[in-house]
């Protein structure tokens, strides 16, 4: 199985992707195409000792920028690195595409080059949101539906659950709405439609949860829908809540002697909240109901979030998502 990365996109340019790409080679013996200009991905894999054989190089010579217009760039730039990225996978060449670009434009050539699963009636973006202990939560749809219909969310529902129950190995994944509150007379009308068919689909639903139950310090849940406008949000918010934290923390120790000693002390638990808290952990978020496997990462991916990105596409792969998606789909008649 090949994985398809654009190694162009992104705030470090190629050299960050292709040291996690080259991580995952030797780490995983995984086998990688990078996608990009040729002579400078060249130059970066010349840094690395690897396996000649699972790394090889597709050059593009354009990069969708992220102020580009998604829809009209994927059309127009077809040379890009992500537009080459997902036709490596419309091709069956590779089984998944990784890209740390634009993410309008990632989901446009999706949507363009490998199409819906058939019954999917709109690809949601199902992001991992780290808890108290335990698997992340996942979060869908986490921005590519802003207007959304309750058989939407209905969907997203049943694709989480599978994601939940093949990836995070989860045997029975709780389901809820994101609501502001409990009760289940409360929500906005699309929600409160959402709770009607869900109750009716036989999943795990436990119905609606609040924003403080997303972290694990509330009730429990392991798969939380809500349309894109309202996702997109939570997933931002929390983003940068956890890095005000980690900030704030900085400057009281650096501020005082004795909190400097203390934090010594804690080094080891400090050092193992962050990387419960690190996005790169979890490698980015996957565009469900697409037919291939596509993984939309933040922009300022590290090597580290790239090397697990490669690592869930191909899980994605060997737990045939996408197959099972579509035999829910019919399943549960949404």
């Amino acid at each position: 199985m090949w994985v398809a990365v654009d190694a162009m996109s992104g705030d470090y340019g190629p050299a960050q992707i292709v040291d996690g790409a080259v991580d995952a080679v030797n780490q995983y013996g995984y086998k990688v195409v990078l996608v990009g200009k040729e002579e400078e991905l060249s130059e970066e894999l010349l840094k690395h000792d690897y396996d000649t054989s699972k790394i090889r190089i597709v050059h593009a010579s354009e990069v969708i920028g992220m102020n580009d217009s998604p829809s009209t760039a994927v059309r127009t730039i077809t040379d890009s690195s992500i537009v080459q990225s997902v036709q490596l996978v419309a091709n069956r060449e590779c089984v998944g595409v990784f890209s740390p670009g634009n993410t309008g434009a990632t989901m446009a050539a999706s949507l363009l080059y490998l199409g819906r699963i058939q019954g999917v009636l709109r690809p949601p973006i199902a992001a991992p949101i780290p808890r108290e202990k335990g698997n992340p939560l996942l979060l869908l749809d986490a921005g590519a539906n802003v207007d959304c219909k309750p058989e939407y969310l209905a969907q997203f529902a049943v694709m989480g659950e599978i994601y939940a129950r093949e990836i995070f190995s989860i045997q029975k994944p709780k389901i809820g709405i994101l609501s502001n509150g409990e009760e289940d007379k409360k929500g906005s009308a699309l929600s409160l439609k959402t709770f009607e068919i869900l109750k009716k689909l036989g999943l795990n639903f436990v119905g609606n949860v609040e924003g403080r139950d997303l972290y694990g310090s509330g009730r429990e849940v392991d798969v939380v829908v809500c349309d894109g406008f309202i996702g997109n949000i939570v997933l931002k918010a929390t983003e940068g809540l956890a890095k005000s934290i980690f900030n704030v923390l900085k400057q009281n120790i650096q501020g005082s002697s004795l909190a400097q000693t203390g934090a010594l002390l804690l080094k080891p638990s400090l050092a193992m909240m962050k990387k419960r808290l690190d996005y790169a952990e979890y490698g980015g978020a996957l565009l469900l109901g697409v037919n291939g496997i596509c993984i939309i990462g933040h922009g300022g991916s590290n090597s580290l979030a790239v090397k697990n990105a490669i690592r869930v596409v191909i899980e994605c792969a060997k737990n045939e998502v996408n197959t099972r998606i579509a035999e829910n789909l019919i399943k549960y008649k949404i």
